[in-house]
């Protein structure tokens, strides 16, 4: 439930934004910032929602986080509601949401490897990225029905959603009790310092790769809805049904990928090279096209390539880190992966009028990616056959059995 209420956040307003702009009389710089103001806060908070669930335990931030990010919907719902002139609380409210969300998916994300380990443990990481794909393909859907009954019934939705959701966090998962003193601040950013002076290479690669994969994403889909609305004039529940295709195949091959990866993590890198291939192709040869059913046919591609690489990037990273570091580090991946989100819409929006040089341009940024993860997403074979990652993870648990014994 978690990461799929996170998705809500930007998914489901997505094909009502047209709509909001000829209601409340904004510019599409002005409703591309919906987008971002959520996004941004997040973004921000979400490495203290982080170092706060790895100090006291991850349901401590997840359950306010929840709380907060329905209050926001509250405020934006009421502002469009009452005011004649709403769009600045809106964006108030917009920021609560955004800071609410930061306590969310990437908490959910660290409580999962918390639970699992191994095998389990990609299952359960590609579970998570399944259902949030299945977030962004119900929500624009959702988003369109939502406001057959007025335009602003989707920020009423989240505070019911959110509601049900800490619910069920608070009263049915079962957290691992947190053993040993609470962690100190200077103490806590000298571990994850050593952490990253380890595997700077890898992590900031792997962060690289889960910005690029969702701006380019959430960057594509806010074109097409407004080439939909704009040019060819489609509207309701049929433009939330075509925003929701590629969205389908985005979740469906996370759901797969995260069932077959295991702890092969040479097969995961292989997939992470193959997802960023289907999200340059599609660019290139849409920067040739004017058709947007065709564009939208192969954004549906880059769905596929994008389901490939999330699940793998989560394992990588999430298996990459000790327990009492975790938090953080998922977290500043959900900070990035949140930015990424953000920077899509404002940027496709200024680059719309030449959408040659804007597919281009994100083809060479795909292309870059790619590049980077083949130099330095480092998977080498020991002797014994086990891979770098996979090798790391065994010999921490016979360190800790060495010093239990002792």
């Amino acid at each position: 439930m978690v990461p799929l209420i996170m998705v809500l956040g930007n998914s489901m307003l997505i094909p009502i934004l047209p709509t909001m702009q000829e209601t409340i009389g904004i510019t599409k710089t002005q409703s591309s910032l919906v987008i971002t103001m959520f996004s941004v806060p997040a973004g921000v908070i979400i490495p203290l929602a982080g170092f706060l669930s790895d100090r006291y335990n991850r349901k401590v931030v997840i359950v306010p986080g929840l709380l907060l990010y329905g209050a926001g919907g509250v405020v934006a719902g009421l502002a469009a509601w009452l005011l004649s002139s709403p769009y600045w609380l809106i964006m108030v409210g917009r920021v609560l949401q955004g800071l609410g969300a930061a306590g969310t998916a990437p908490i959910a994300m660290a409580l999962a490897g918390d639970l699992w380990k191994g095998a389990s443990r990609a299952k359960a990481l590609g579970l998570i990225e399944a259902s949030n794909g299945l977030g962004k393909v119900l929500s624009p859907i959702f988003g369109v029905l939502l406001a057959m009954l007025f335009w602003y019934a989707a920020f009423f939705a989240f505070p019911i959603i959110c509601l049900f959701s800490a619910a069920l966090v608070y009263f049915f998962v079962k957290e691992p009790k947190k053993t040993g003193p609470k962690q100190e601040v200077k103490k806590y950013l000298s571990t994850l310092k050593k952490t990253f002076k380890k595997q700077y290479k890898f992590l900031l690669t792997a962060y690289f790769a889960g910005v690029v994969a969702l701006f380019i994403l959430f960057g594509v889909l806010f074109y097409i809805a407004q080439i939909l609305e704009e040019v060819h004039k489609i509207e309701g529940l049929m433009r939330g049904f075509i925003l929701a295709g590629p969205l389908l195949l985005m979740a469906v091959t996370s759901y797969i990928t995260g069932t077959k990866i295991k702890q092969n993590y040479g097969l995961m890198k292989t997939l992470v090279l193959s997802g960023l291939a289907l999200i340059f192709l599609p660019l290139v040869i849409n920067a040739f096209l004017t058709n947007p059913y065709i564009e939208l046919s192969l954004l549906g591609v880059s769905g596929i390539g994008t389901g490939l690489m999330l699940p793998c990037l989560n394992t990588m990273i999430t298996s990459s880190v000790e327990q009492n570091e975790r938090g953080a580090i998922t977290s500043l991946y959900g900070s990035v992966r949140f930015l990424g989100v953000a920077a899509g819409p404002p940027i496709f929006g200024a680059l719309m009028d030449t959408p040659r040089m804007m597919y281009l341009i994100m083809a060479g940024l795909a292309l870059l990616c790619l590049v980077c993860c083949w130099m330095w997403i480092k998977v080498k074979q020991d002797t014994g056959g086990q891979d770098r990652y996979q090798k790391i993870e065994w010999d921490r648990k016979s360190l800790a059995q060495k010093k239990a014994r002792a």
